[in-house]
C-alpha cells in the first residue's frame, strides 16, 4: 500500500510540474505550430529517466520506495514518453533491435491511430 501512495504522490507532483513547464515553455516560444512545451517535457523526462536509471544501475542508490516515488510516480506523471524511451533503449541494450523498432513503430502508429479514432468517434 505504501508503494501505491508513493507512486500517487510522485504522479501528482509530476503532472503538476509537467503542466507548469509545458505552459511556461509554450508561452516563451510564442505562438508556434510546434508544441514546444510538450517537446520539452518529453525530452527532459527522457533525459532524467536515463540519468536516474543509469545511476541506479551503476551505483545502486535507489531503494524500492524511492524508485516508486521518483521513476514511476514523478517521471511517470511528468511524461509517460520517458518510460517509452527507457523501455526502448533497454531493448536495444539487450540486443533486441527488432523488438525495439517494433515497439517504436507500434507505439507511434497505434497511438496516433487511437487518437484519430477517438476524435472520429467523438464527432
Amino acid at each position: 500500500m505504501m508503494t501505491v501512495l508513493l507512486v500517487g504522490a510522485g504522479g501528482f507532483t509530476g503532472s503538476v510540474v509537467r503542466y507548469l513547464v509545458g505552459v511556461w515553455v509554450q508561452s516563451v516560444s510564442g505562438n508556434s505550430w510546434i508544441p514546444y512545451g510538450t517537446l520539452t517535457v518529453n525530452v527532459v523526462g527522457c533525459f532524467l529517466i536515463g540519468l536516474i536509471a543509469g545511476l541506479a544501475e551503476t551505483r545502486q542508490f535507489l531503494g524500492e520506495g524511492t524508485r516508486a516515488l521518483v521513476v514511476v510516480g514523478l517521471l511517470g506523471g511528468f511524461t509517460t514518453f520517458s518510460a517509452f524511451g527507457y523501455e526502448t533503449i533497454a531493448m536495444v541494450r539487450e540486443g533486441h533491435i527488432v523488438a525495439a523498432a517494433a515497439n517504436v513503430g507500434l507505439q507511434v502508429a497505434l497511438g496516433l491511430t487511437a487518437v484519430w479514432i477517438g476524435f472520429s468517434v467523438a464527432q
